[in-house]
């Protein structure tokens, strides 16, 4: 299976080799290189990105901030001329830190490293067992039974995914949310954005593209606006 990946940069050579190196590894394949972390947001809204290679010193806004922002990060590899951001980069969970300038040897290493926990997130969803009422996951080294009538909405976190429940706690499960999309009924739940799938059952107020689940409002990112509008209007009655 291919790692998509993101390459960001605002050095055209560092971003030319970041490419070129990509272009080397079969299982890698480059979805889109940007210059700027706010061109990447609009590459991350309407792609699914496995992984992604950012600099860290950008104007306007850097690798650190940009990735602080994102509600489900995709695996990292920090890129930079400066040492002193390891530490840093590492807080939020990057799988590697290259020290620019940087060989294909070092490259090729910190890949490795992601492909391992590519592999691992993949492997996940083969341990998880489904019907069309309920499904068993891995929660802190325990199966738990959930019921698809008790699933509110499921949230995007890094690599987990947290299950918010009706009337129970909510779930933490270390699966992806495009894996667990697969795993549930499409006539019963829709992923409305990145970080958000949704009971449909449970939707009881839309407010301009927001899901209202008591204090929690959800947001219909634009890439999903047209399927939920088209469920809206199916069951439309006005």
């Amino acid at each position: 299976m291919d790692i998509r990946c993101l390459a960001i940069d605002d050095e055209p050579l560092a971003l030319q080799q970041i490419a070129a190196y990509i272009q080397k590894i079969p299982f890698l394949k480059l979805v889109a290189q940007c210059s700027s972390a706010f061109d990447a947001i609009t590459v991350l809204e309407s792609e699914d990105i496995d992984l992604m290679f950012v600099d860290i010193n950008m104007p306007d806004l850097n690798g650190l901030d940009f990735v602080k922002l994102l509600d489900e990060k995709p695996l990292l590899i920090f890129t930079t001329a400066y040492a002193e951001y390891a530490i840093e980069s590492f807080k939020v969970d990057a799988i590697d830190y290259l020290l620019k300038p940087f060989y294909f040897s070092e490259f090729s290493k910190a890949v490795q490293k992601a492909r391992k926990q590519f592999e691992l997130i993949q492997k996940m969803p083969e341990e998880l067992d489904s019907n069309n009422n309920f499904l068993f996951i891995k929660s802190e080294y325990k199966m738990v039974r959930i019921n698809f009538s008790d699933i509110l909405y499921i949230e995007g976190m890094k690599e987990y995914v947290r299950i918010h429940l009706v009337r129970q706690k909510p779930v933490m499960s270390l699966l992806s949310m495009k894996s667990l999309e697969e795993k549930l009924p499409e006539n019963r739940f829709m992923r409305v954005h990145r970080s958000y799938i949704v009971n449909l059952d449970e939707i009881k107020i839309v407010e301009r593209f927001r899901i209202v689940f008591d204090s929690v409002r959800i947001p219909v990112s634009e890439n999903y606006r047209e399927k939920f509008q088209i469920y809206l209007d199916n069951n439309f009655l006005g």
